[in-house]
Protein backbone atom coordinates (compact mmCIF):
# COMPACT_ATOMS: atom_id res chain seq x y z
CA UNK A 1 0.00 0.00 0.00
CA UNK A 2 1.32 3.50 -0.74
CA UNK A 3 -0.06 6.70 0.76
CA UNK A 4 0.29 10.29 -0.40
CA UNK A 5 -1.14 13.19 1.55
CA UNK A 6 -0.87 16.83 0.60
CA UNK A 7 -2.91 19.97 0.96
CA UNK A 8 -2.36 20.61 -2.76
CA UNK A 9 -4.28 17.39 -3.51
CA UNK A 10 -7.57 18.70 -2.13
CA UNK A 11 -8.78 20.76 -5.16
CA UNK A 12 -8.02 17.89 -7.50
CA UNK A 13 -9.94 15.41 -5.37
CA UNK A 14 -12.97 17.67 -5.06
CA UNK A 15 -13.10 18.21 -8.81
CA UNK A 16 -12.82 14.48 -9.40
CA UNK A 17 -15.63 13.78 -6.97
CA UNK A 18 -17.90 16.26 -8.72
CA UNK A 19 -17.26 14.83 -12.16
CA UNK A 20 -17.19 11.13 -11.31
CA UNK A 21 -20.08 8.68 -11.44
CA UNK A 22 -20.55 5.01 -10.73
CA UNK A 23 -18.41 4.09 -13.72
CA UNK A 24 -17.89 0.59 -12.42
CA UNK A 25 -21.48 -0.34 -11.63
CA UNK A 26 -22.27 -3.66 -13.25
CA UNK A 27 -25.46 -4.26 -15.20
CA UNK A 28 -27.79 -7.07 -14.24
CA UNK A 29 -26.90 -10.00 -16.50
CA UNK A 30 -29.36 -11.12 -19.14
CA UNK A 31 -31.07 -14.32 -17.89
CA UNK A 32 -31.58 -15.41 -21.51
CA UNK A 33 -35.00 -16.90 -20.80
CA UNK A 34 -37.46 -18.03 -23.40
CA UNK A 35 -40.86 -16.62 -22.47
CA UNK A 36 -43.69 -18.62 -24.05
CA UNK A 37 -46.52 -16.76 -25.73
CA UNK A 38 -49.12 -18.71 -23.76
CA UNK A 39 -49.58 -21.54 -21.32
CA UNK A 40 -49.77 -25.00 -22.83
CA UNK A 41 -52.62 -26.00 -20.53
CA UNK A 42 -54.60 -22.75 -20.87
CA UNK A 43 -57.78 -22.83 -22.88
CA UNK A 44 -58.21 -19.06 -22.95
CA UNK A 45 -56.31 -15.90 -22.10
CA UNK A 46 -59.31 -13.63 -21.54
CA UNK A 47 -58.70 -10.97 -18.92
CA UNK A 48 -62.11 -10.75 -17.23
CA UNK A 49 -61.39 -13.63 -14.85
CA UNK A 50 -57.87 -12.74 -13.75
CA UNK A 51 -57.28 -13.19 -10.00
CA UNK A 52 -58.61 -10.34 -7.88
CA UNK A 53 -56.69 -8.95 -4.94
CA UNK A 54 -59.22 -10.51 -2.56
CA UNK A 55 -59.34 -13.74 -4.58
CA UNK A 56 -60.64 -15.79 -1.65
CA UNK A 57 -64.00 -14.03 -1.83
CA UNK A 58 -64.66 -15.94 -5.04
CA UNK A 59 -65.40 -19.05 -2.97
CA UNK A 60 -68.41 -17.26 -1.46
CA UNK A 61 -67.74 -18.34 2.14
CA UNK A 62 -68.07 -15.59 4.77
CA UNK A 63 -66.28 -17.72 7.36
CA UNK A 64 -63.33 -18.33 5.01
CA UNK A 65 -63.18 -14.62 4.20
CA UNK A 66 -63.06 -13.76 7.89
CA UNK A 67 -60.24 -16.23 8.53
CA UNK A 68 -58.28 -14.91 5.55
CA UNK A 69 -58.57 -11.30 6.67
CA UNK A 70 -57.66 -12.20 10.23
CA UNK A 71 -54.60 -14.16 9.11
CA UNK A 72 -53.31 -11.18 7.13
CA UNK A 73 -53.23 -9.03 10.26
CA UNK A 74 -52.21 -11.45 13.02
CA UNK A 75 -50.30 -14.34 11.43
CA UNK A 76 -46.95 -14.71 13.18
CA UNK A 77 -45.01 -15.75 10.08
CA UNK A 78 -46.17 -12.60 8.30
CA UNK A 79 -45.26 -10.53 11.36
CA UNK A 80 -41.77 -12.06 11.41
CA UNK A 81 -41.36 -11.30 7.69
CA UNK A 82 -42.42 -7.70 8.34
CA UNK A 83 -39.78 -7.46 11.09
CA UNK A 84 -37.18 -8.66 8.58
CA UNK A 85 -38.20 -5.76 6.32
CA UNK A 86 -37.43 -3.31 9.12
CA UNK A 87 -34.05 -4.96 9.66
CA UNK A 88 -33.23 -4.75 5.95
CA UNK A 89 -34.29 -1.08 5.80
CA UNK A 90 -32.01 -0.21 8.69
CA UNK A 91 -29.13 -2.14 7.12
CA UNK A 92 -29.75 -0.10 3.99
CA UNK A 93 -29.52 3.08 6.06
CA UNK A 94 -26.25 1.89 7.59
CA UNK A 95 -24.80 1.09 4.16
CA UNK A 96 -25.87 4.47 2.79
CA UNK A 97 -24.14 6.32 5.64
CA UNK A 98 -20.77 5.84 3.89
CA UNK A 99 -21.93 8.19 1.11
CA UNK A 100 -22.06 11.12 3.54
CA UNK A 101 -19.31 12.61 5.67
CA UNK A 102 -19.29 11.91 9.38
CA UNK A 103 -19.47 15.28 11.14
CA UNK A 104 -19.02 15.82 14.87
CA UNK A 105 -18.86 18.78 17.17
CA UNK A 106 -16.80 18.97 20.31
CA UNK A 107 -15.71 21.28 23.07
CA UNK A 108 -12.82 21.08 25.50
CA UNK A 109 -11.40 22.88 28.49
CA UNK A 110 -7.77 22.03 29.27
CA UNK A 111 -6.09 23.10 32.54
CA UNK A 112 -2.49 22.39 33.39
CA UNK A 113 0.29 23.86 35.61
CA UNK A 114 4.02 23.88 34.98
CA UNK A 115 6.38 22.73 37.71
CA UNK A 116 8.09 25.27 39.98
CA UNK A 117 11.91 25.63 40.35
CA UNK A 118 14.44 27.34 42.64
CA UNK A 119 17.46 29.07 41.09
CA UNK A 120 19.97 31.45 42.81
CA UNK A 121 17.68 31.92 45.74
CA UNK A 122 14.76 32.81 43.50
CA UNK A 123 11.66 30.66 43.55
CA UNK A 124 9.64 30.05 40.38
CA UNK A 125 6.18 28.90 41.37
CA UNK A 126 5.34 27.67 37.85
CA UNK A 127 2.58 28.73 35.48
CA UNK A 128 -1.09 27.86 35.39
CA UNK A 129 -2.52 27.59 31.87
CA UNK A 130 -6.17 27.20 30.81
CA UNK A 131 -7.07 26.52 27.17
CA UNK A 132 -10.59 26.44 25.67
CA UNK A 133 -11.48 24.99 22.29
CA UNK A 134 -14.59 24.27 20.18
CA UNK A 135 -14.27 22.15 17.03
CA UNK A 136 -16.32 20.89 14.09
CA UNK A 137 -14.77 17.80 12.48
CA UNK A 138 -15.40 15.77 9.32
CA UNK A 139 -13.46 12.61 9.95
CA UNK A 140 -11.91 10.69 7.04
CA UNK A 141 -14.63 11.02 4.38
CA UNK A 142 -14.02 8.71 1.42
CA UNK A 143 -14.93 10.23 -1.93
CA UNK A 144 -16.89 7.61 -3.81
CA UNK A 145 -15.02 8.17 -7.08
CA UNK A 146 -15.28 4.54 -8.20
CA UNK A 147 -18.80 3.92 -6.90
CA UNK A 148 -17.77 1.43 -4.23
CA UNK A 149 -19.94 2.87 -1.48
CA UNK A 150 -22.79 3.70 -3.82
CA UNK A 151 -22.91 0.14 -5.08
CA UNK A 152 -22.77 -1.19 -1.52
CA UNK A 153 -25.71 1.06 -0.61
CA UNK A 154 -27.58 -0.05 -3.75
CA UNK A 155 -27.00 -3.69 -2.79
CA UNK A 156 -28.53 -3.01 0.63
CA UNK A 157 -31.52 -1.25 -0.97
CA UNK A 158 -32.14 -4.22 -3.27
CA UNK A 159 -31.84 -6.59 -0.32
CA UNK A 160 -34.51 -4.56 1.47
CA UNK A 161 -36.67 -4.80 -1.64
CA UNK A 162 -36.18 -8.57 -1.66
CA UNK A 163 -37.34 -8.64 1.97
CA UNK A 164 -40.58 -6.96 0.94
CA UNK A 165 -41.22 -9.56 -1.74
CA UNK A 166 -40.29 -12.26 0.76
CA UNK A 167 -43.03 -10.95 3.01
CA UNK A 168 -45.44 -11.25 0.07
CA UNK A 169 -44.31 -14.84 -0.48
CA UNK A 170 -44.97 -15.63 3.19
CA UNK A 171 -48.36 -13.93 3.06
CA UNK A 172 -49.40 -15.82 -0.08
CA UNK A 173 -48.27 -19.13 1.41
CA UNK A 174 -50.17 -18.35 4.61
CA UNK A 175 -53.38 -17.50 2.78
CA UNK A 176 -53.15 -20.67 0.70
CA UNK A 177 -52.62 -22.65 3.89
CA UNK A 178 -55.69 -21.06 5.49
CA UNK A 179 -57.84 -21.90 2.45
CA UNK A 180 -56.57 -25.48 2.23
CA UNK A 181 -57.00 -26.09 5.97
CA UNK A 182 -60.53 -24.66 5.87
CA UNK A 183 -61.48 -26.85 2.92
CA UNK A 184 -60.01 -29.82 4.80
CA UNK A 185 -62.33 -28.98 7.67
CA UNK A 186 -65.34 -28.94 5.35
CA UNK A 187 -64.24 -32.17 3.65
CA UNK A 188 -63.84 -33.90 7.01
CA UNK A 189 -67.30 -32.76 8.08
CA UNK A 190 -68.77 -33.99 4.78
CA UNK A 191 -67.03 -37.35 5.08
CA UNK A 192 -68.24 -37.73 8.67
CA UNK A 193 -71.81 -37.05 7.54
CA UNK A 194 -71.41 -39.54 4.70
CA UNK A 195 -70.08 -42.13 7.15
CA UNK A 196 -72.98 -41.52 9.53
CA UNK A 197 -75.51 -41.91 6.70
CA UNK A 198 -73.80 -45.07 5.58
CA UNK A 199 -73.83 -46.39 9.16
CA UNK A 200 -77.58 -45.75 9.30
CA UNK A 201 -78.03 -47.60 5.98
CA UNK A 202 -75.91 -50.50 7.23
CA UNK A 203 -78.01 -50.68 10.40
CA UNK A 204 -81.19 -50.89 8.28
CA UNK A 205 -79.72 -53.71 6.22
CA UNK A 206 -78.62 -55.50 9.39
CA UNK A 207 -82.11 -55.21 10.91
CA UNK A 208 -83.62 -56.60 7.71
CA UNK A 209 -81.21 -59.55 7.72
CA UNK A 210 -82.00 -60.27 11.37
CA UNK A 211 -85.71 -60.29 10.52
CA UNK A 212 -85.03 -62.76 7.69
CA UNK A 213 -83.05 -64.88 10.13
CA UNK A 214 -85.95 -64.85 12.58
CA UNK A 215 -88.32 -65.81 9.78
CA UNK A 216 -86.09 -68.69 8.76
CA UNK A 217 -85.22 -67.22 5.33
CA UNK A 218 -81.80 -65.89 6.32
CA UNK A 219 -78.60 -67.28 7.74
CA UNK A 220 -76.17 -66.44 10.50
CA UNK A 221 -73.52 -65.89 7.83
CA UNK A 222 -75.58 -63.13 6.22
CA UNK A 223 -75.94 -61.38 9.58
CA UNK A 224 -72.25 -61.78 10.41
CA UNK A 225 -71.19 -60.33 7.05
CA UNK A 226 -73.40 -57.30 7.52
CA UNK A 227 -72.17 -56.82 11.08
CA UNK A 228 -68.63 -56.74 9.65
CA UNK A 229 -69.66 -54.08 7.13
CA UNK A 230 -71.24 -52.01 9.90
CA UNK A 231 -68.17 -52.32 12.14
CA UNK A 232 -65.84 -51.25 9.31
CA UNK A 233 -68.02 -48.24 8.58
CA UNK A 234 -68.02 -47.17 12.23
CA UNK A 235 -64.22 -47.53 12.34
CA UNK A 236 -63.84 -44.88 9.63
CA UNK A 237 -65.30 -42.14 11.82
CA UNK A 238 -62.53 -41.65 14.48
CA UNK A 239 -59.76 -40.88 11.91
CA UNK A 240 -62.07 -38.38 10.22
CA UNK A 241 -62.78 -36.66 13.53
CA UNK A 242 -59.05 -36.58 14.21
CA UNK A 243 -58.39 -34.95 10.83
CA UNK A 244 -61.15 -32.44 11.53
CA UNK A 245 -59.63 -31.46 14.87
CA UNK A 246 -56.12 -31.24 13.43
CA UNK A 247 -57.18 -28.85 10.67
CA UNK A 248 -59.13 -26.67 13.08
CA UNK A 249 -55.99 -26.49 15.22
CA UNK A 250 -53.97 -25.63 12.09
CA UNK A 251 -56.35 -22.75 11.41
CA UNK A 252 -55.92 -21.59 14.99
CA UNK A 253 -52.14 -21.50 14.53
CA UNK A 254 -52.47 -19.57 11.27
CA UNK A 255 -54.55 -16.89 13.00
CA UNK A 256 -52.22 -16.86 16.02
CA UNK A 257 -54.74 -18.09 18.55
CA UNK A 258 -54.89 -21.12 20.83
CA UNK A 259 -57.30 -23.82 19.59
CA UNK A 260 -59.52 -23.30 22.63
CA UNK A 261 -60.41 -19.79 21.46
CA UNK A 262 -61.16 -20.70 17.84
CA UNK A 263 -64.64 -21.76 16.80
CA UNK A 264 -64.82 -22.94 13.20
CA UNK A 265 -68.38 -23.79 12.24
CA UNK A 266 -67.51 -25.14 8.81
CA UNK A 267 -70.39 -26.56 6.82
CA UNK A 268 -70.16 -28.42 3.55
CA UNK A 269 -68.07 -28.32 0.40
CA UNK A 270 -71.37 -28.32 -1.50
CA UNK A 271 -71.89 -24.72 -0.39
CA UNK A 272 -68.56 -23.51 -1.72
CA UNK A 273 -68.48 -21.84 -5.10
CA UNK A 274 -65.61 -22.82 -7.39
CA UNK A 275 -64.47 -19.58 -9.07
CA UNK A 276 -63.21 -19.55 -12.64
CA UNK A 277 -59.70 -18.21 -13.06
CA UNK A 278 -57.70 -17.41 -16.20
CA UNK A 279 -53.90 -17.24 -15.98
CA UNK A 280 -53.22 -14.29 -18.26
CA UNK A 281 -49.96 -14.34 -20.22
CA UNK A 282 -46.67 -15.91 -19.09
CA UNK A 283 -44.89 -12.58 -19.51
CA UNK A 284 -47.23 -11.05 -16.93
CA UNK A 285 -46.29 -13.72 -14.42
CA UNK A 286 -42.81 -12.18 -14.07
CA UNK A 287 -44.31 -9.12 -12.39
CA UNK A 288 -46.99 -10.97 -10.39
CA UNK A 289 -45.14 -13.78 -8.63
CA UNK A 290 -43.50 -12.41 -5.47
CA UNK A 291 -40.90 -15.17 -5.42
CA UNK A 292 -39.75 -14.15 -8.91
CA UNK A 293 -39.57 -10.50 -7.84
CA UNK A 294 -37.65 -11.54 -4.71
CA UNK A 295 -35.07 -13.46 -6.74
CA UNK A 296 -34.80 -10.54 -9.16
CA UNK A 297 -34.08 -8.14 -6.30
CA UNK A 298 -31.51 -10.52 -4.82
CA UNK A 299 -29.81 -10.77 -8.23
CA UNK A 300 -29.75 -6.96 -8.46
CA UNK A 301 -28.20 -6.81 -4.98
CA UNK A 302 -25.53 -9.34 -5.96
CA UNK A 303 -24.79 -7.36 -9.14
CA UNK A 304 -24.30 -4.18 -7.13
CA UNK A 305 -21.97 -6.07 -4.80
CA UNK A 306 -19.90 -7.09 -7.83
CA UNK A 307 -19.49 -3.41 -8.73
CA UNK A 308 -18.51 -2.56 -5.17
CA UNK A 309 -15.99 -5.43 -5.05
CA UNK A 310 -14.48 -4.37 -8.39
CA UNK A 311 -14.02 -0.81 -7.16
CA UNK A 312 -11.78 -2.06 -4.36
CA UNK A 313 -9.01 -2.62 -6.91
CA UNK A 314 -8.74 1.15 -7.41
CA UNK A 315 -7.36 3.92 -5.20
CA UNK A 316 -9.25 5.01 -2.12
CA UNK A 317 -9.53 8.81 -1.94
CA UNK A 318 -10.25 10.31 1.46
CA UNK A 319 -10.71 13.77 2.90
CA UNK A 320 -10.45 14.97 6.48
CA UNK A 321 -11.28 18.42 7.74
CA UNK A 322 -11.38 20.15 11.07
CA UNK A 323 -12.15 23.69 12.08
CA UNK A 324 -13.06 25.66 15.15
CA UNK A 325 -11.88 28.09 17.77
CA UNK A 326 -9.12 27.87 20.36
CA UNK A 327 -8.28 30.45 23.02
CA UNK A 328 -6.80 30.62 26.53
CA UNK A 329 -9.65 32.93 27.49
CA UNK A 330 -13.25 31.81 27.36
CA UNK A 331 -14.49 35.33 26.50
CA UNK A 332 -12.20 35.42 23.44
CA UNK A 333 -13.01 31.90 22.23
CA UNK A 334 -15.23 32.90 19.31
CA UNK A 335 -13.24 35.88 18.07
CA UNK A 336 -11.74 35.82 14.53
CA UNK A 337 -8.20 35.56 15.86
CA UNK A 338 -9.08 32.32 17.71
CA UNK A 339 -10.28 30.50 14.57
CA UNK A 340 -8.35 27.63 13.06
CA UNK A 341 -8.90 24.92 10.41
CA UNK A 342 -7.06 22.18 8.61
CA UNK A 343 -7.82 20.12 5.51
CA UNK A 344 -6.13 16.97 4.28
CA UNK A 345 -6.57 14.72 1.29
CA UNK A 346 -5.25 11.18 0.95
CA UNK A 347 -4.98 8.53 -1.71
CA UNK A 348 -4.36 4.87 -0.97
CA UNK A 349 -3.72 2.37 -3.75
CA UNK A 350 -3.71 -1.37 -2.99
CA UNK A 351 -0.57 -3.09 -4.31
CA UNK A 352 -0.35 -6.40 -2.45
CA UNK A 353 -2.90 -7.84 -0.04
CA UNK A 354 -2.35 -11.58 -0.41
CA UNK A 355 -5.28 -11.97 -2.82
CA UNK A 356 -7.94 -10.68 -0.44
CA UNK A 357 -9.50 -8.18 -2.86
CA UNK A 358 -9.34 -10.58 -5.80
CA UNK A 359 -10.85 -13.37 -3.71
CA UNK A 360 -13.67 -11.10 -2.57
CA UNK A 361 -14.33 -10.04 -6.17
CA UNK A 362 -14.45 -13.60 -7.47
CA UNK A 363 -16.71 -14.60 -4.57
CA UNK A 364 -19.22 -11.86 -5.37
CA UNK A 365 -19.16 -12.81 -9.05
CA UNK A 366 -19.81 -16.44 -8.19
CA UNK A 367 -22.66 -15.35 -5.89
CA UNK A 368 -24.09 -13.29 -8.73
CA UNK A 369 -23.94 -16.29 -11.07
CA UNK A 370 -25.60 -18.49 -8.43
CA UNK A 371 -28.48 -16.05 -8.03
CA UNK A 372 -28.78 -15.71 -11.80
CA UNK A 373 -29.28 -19.45 -12.15
CA UNK A 374 -31.67 -19.44 -9.19
CA UNK A 375 -33.65 -16.64 -10.82
CA UNK A 376 -33.86 -18.56 -14.08
CA UNK A 377 -35.01 -21.71 -12.28
CA UNK A 378 -37.62 -19.73 -10.33
CA UNK A 379 -39.07 -18.33 -13.56
CA UNK A 380 -39.11 -21.69 -15.33
CA UNK A 381 -40.61 -23.35 -12.25
CA UNK A 382 -43.29 -20.65 -12.11
CA UNK A 383 -44.40 -21.44 -15.66
CA UNK A 384 -44.50 -25.15 -14.77
CA UNK A 385 -46.48 -24.39 -11.59
CA UNK A 386 -49.15 -22.56 -13.57
CA UNK A 387 -49.40 -25.31 -16.18
CA UNK A 388 -49.59 -27.97 -13.48
CA UNK A 389 -52.28 -26.02 -11.65
CA UNK A 390 -54.28 -25.53 -14.85
CA UNK A 391 -54.08 -29.24 -15.60
CA UNK A 392 -55.10 -30.05 -12.03
CA UNK A 393 -58.09 -27.70 -12.20
CA UNK A 394 -59.29 -29.21 -15.45
CA UNK A 395 -58.70 -32.84 -14.47
CA UNK A 396 -60.16 -32.52 -10.97
CA UNK A 397 -63.25 -30.92 -12.50
CA UNK A 398 -63.60 -33.87 -14.87
CA UNK A 399 -62.96 -36.32 -12.04
CA UNK A 400 -65.64 -34.62 -9.94
CA UNK A 401 -68.16 -34.83 -12.79
CA UNK A 402 -67.49 -38.53 -13.31
CA UNK A 403 -67.53 -39.29 -9.60
CA UNK A 404 -70.95 -37.71 -9.25
CA UNK A 405 -72.16 -40.10 -11.94
CA UNK A 406 -70.61 -42.98 -10.00
CA UNK A 407 -72.43 -41.91 -6.84
CA UNK A 408 -75.74 -41.53 -8.68
CA UNK A 409 -75.57 -45.00 -10.24
CA UNK A 410 -74.27 -46.59 -7.05
CA UNK A 411 -77.07 -45.07 -5.02
CA UNK A 412 -79.67 -46.33 -7.48
CA UNK A 413 -78.20 -49.83 -7.37
CA UNK A 414 -78.16 -49.82 -3.56
CA UNK A 415 -81.73 -48.57 -3.32
CA UNK A 416 -82.91 -51.29 -5.70
CA UNK A 417 -81.05 -53.99 -3.78
CA UNK A 418 -82.47 -52.72 -0.49
CA UNK A 419 -86.00 -52.80 -1.90
CA UNK A 420 -85.46 -56.36 -3.09
CA UNK A 421 -84.10 -57.28 0.34
CA UNK A 422 -87.22 -55.94 1.98
CA UNK A 423 -89.29 -57.92 -0.49
CA UNK A 424 -87.30 -61.06 0.25
CA UNK A 425 -86.07 -61.53 -3.32
CA UNK A 426 -82.55 -60.06 -3.09
CA UNK A 427 -79.29 -61.96 -3.17
CA UNK A 428 -77.33 -61.03 -0.03
CA UNK A 429 -74.07 -60.86 -2.02
CA UNK A 430 -75.57 -58.25 -4.32
CA UNK A 431 -76.78 -56.24 -1.31
CA UNK A 432 -73.34 -56.31 0.29
CA UNK A 433 -71.60 -55.30 -2.92
CA UNK A 434 -73.94 -52.42 -3.74
CA UNK A 435 -73.76 -50.90 -0.26
CA UNK A 436 -69.96 -51.10 -0.16
CA UNK A 437 -69.77 -49.54 -3.61
CA UNK A 438 -72.04 -46.69 -2.55
CA UNK A 439 -70.14 -46.10 0.71
CA UNK A 440 -66.83 -45.84 -1.12
CA UNK A 441 -68.24 -43.72 -3.95
CA UNK A 442 -69.72 -41.12 -1.59
CA UNK A 443 -66.47 -40.88 0.39
CA UNK A 444 -64.44 -40.52 -2.81
CA UNK A 445 -66.85 -37.81 -3.98
CA UNK A 446 -66.06 -35.69 -0.91
CA UNK A 447 -62.34 -36.15 -1.58
CA UNK A 448 -62.84 -35.20 -5.23
CA UNK A 449 -64.61 -32.00 -4.21
CA UNK A 450 -61.70 -31.19 -1.88
CA UNK A 451 -59.14 -31.87 -4.63
CA UNK A 452 -61.04 -29.56 -6.99
CA UNK A 453 -60.98 -26.64 -4.55
CA UNK A 454 -57.35 -27.22 -3.59
CA UNK A 455 -56.40 -27.21 -7.27
CA UNK A 456 -58.02 -23.79 -7.62
CA UNK A 457 -56.10 -22.54 -4.57
CA UNK A 458 -52.91 -23.91 -6.14
CA UNK A 459 -53.67 -21.97 -9.31
CA UNK A 460 -54.10 -18.75 -7.34
CA UNK A 461 -50.81 -19.45 -5.57
CA UNK A 462 -49.02 -20.27 -8.84
CA UNK A 463 -50.23 -16.98 -10.31
CA UNK A 464 -48.87 -15.03 -7.36
CA UNK A 465 -52.16 -14.32 -5.63
CA UNK A 466 -54.37 -11.40 -6.59
CA UNK A 467 -53.53 -9.09 -9.50
CA UNK A 468 -53.90 -5.34 -9.64
CA UNK A 469 -56.70 -4.23 -11.98
CA UNK A 470 -55.45 -3.32 -15.41
CA UNK A 471 -55.65 0.36 -16.24
CA UNK A 472 -56.56 -0.24 -19.85
CA UNK A 473 -59.41 -2.55 -18.83
CA UNK A 474 -60.73 0.08 -16.43
CA UNK A 475 -60.46 2.70 -19.16
CA UNK A 476 -62.32 0.56 -21.68
CA UNK A 477 -65.12 -0.01 -19.18
CA UNK A 478 -65.78 3.70 -18.84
Amino acid sequence: MWIWRSAMLLPVLVAAALSAGCILTADIPDPALEIPSGYKAAQTTRADALPKLDWWRGFRSPELTGLMEEAQTVNLDIAAAAARIVQADEQSRIAGAALLPSVSIGGQEAYFRTSGSSLSGLTNRGREIVNYSGTLSAASYEIDFWGKNRDAALAAVETASASRFDRDVVALTTLASVANAYFQVLASQDRIRVAERNIASAVRILDALKQRLSAGTGTDLDVAQQESVLANQRATVPPLRQTLAQNINALATLVARPPESVNVKGGSLNRITAPRVTPGLPSELLTQRPDIRRQEAQLASATANVGSARAQFFPSITLTAQGGYQSPALVALFTPNAAFFNLAGGLTQPIFDGGRILGNFETTRARQDELLQTYRKTVVSAFADVDNALIAVRQTAERLRLQREVVATSRRAFELSEQQLQAGTADIIIVLNTQLTLFQAEDVLAQAQLARLQAIVSLYQALGGGWEPRIERAGNAL
